[in-house]
């Protein structure tokens, strides 16, 4: 397995372990089948149809088909990166800056499956030979595809340990995404352990401007980042 360095906003890298060719097949012959099995179901409608005309069938045929064209690009934008077979093997989209993909990052991504896939599995090549594990899709999009299977105990997740009389201070921590939490969490260890001072200055202003705190009741940096943490854990610990 190689390894996925992301370089975060606060220019912290964060390594991850990268999805290998092997897992990345399995996804996608999954995903194939999935497409497959609608595509078989499609004709089995079509056999209704069998009187209509051929530019009425065309057209239907066109409509229905959609789902298959754009399966990948939907799931991945509405799963945070993952197909069903992508979910499967707990693998999944990620930027190499550190953000979340957008949707603009899949639009790149499927629009290259054409010569990834569709080309001679070029794709498939490129990712044996890129220590990144890329095919050409994910180095046109900045991304990459990052296992989840590592074995990781609380100190390296979003997870904090919380007493259970905790009172939370910051509701608006709900407008953080998991991954934002994890990259806040690196960050912040990395930061601490090495005295950064800077940086821990710059995490904790962005955080008051994206989460929207208006009155912050923390002494210092330190501090208030660890009850920002404490907090997301509080309010979102139901639905880990």
């Amino acid at each position: 397995m190689s390894e996925l360095q992301i370089n975060t906003t606060q220019n912290v890298k964060i390594s991850f372990t990268a999805a290998g060719v092997g897992e990345r097949l399995v996804a996608f012959f999954i995903d194939t089948a999935i497409k497959i099995g609608y595509l078989i179901l499609l004709n089995q409608i079509f056999g209704a149809f069998e009187d209509m005309d051929r530019w009425s069938q065309i057209a239907i045929n066109t409509v229905l088909s959609f789902p298959v064209m754009f399966y990948t690009l939907t799931l991945e934008s509405f799963l945070e990166g993952q197909t069903i077979g992508k979910r499967a093997l707990k693998i999944k989209v990620v930027k190499i800056d550190g953000f979340q993909a957008s949707l603009s990052d899949y639009v790149v991504r499927w629009f290259f499956r054409i010569v990834d896939v569709f080309l001679f599995g070029l794709g498939f090549f490129v990712i044996l030979f890129n220590k990144k594990q890329q095919r050409i899709g994910d180095m046109a999009a900045g991304t990459g595809v990052i296992s989840l299977r590592e074995k990781v105990n609380i100190n390296h997740t979003i997870l904090e340990q919380l007493n259970t009389n905790y009172k939370p201070t910051y509701p608006n921590v709900i407008k953080l995404s998991d991954n934002d939490a994890r990259i806040i969490k690196d960050t912040f260890v990395r930061a601490k352990a090495g005295k950064d001072y800077p940086t821990l200055i710059k995490l904790r202003n962005k955080l008051i401007e994206v989460v929207g705190i208006k009155d912050v009741k923390q002494k210092n940096d330190i501090e208030f980042i660890d009850v920002i943490l404490k907090d997301y854990n509080y309010y979102t610990q139901d639905m880990l």
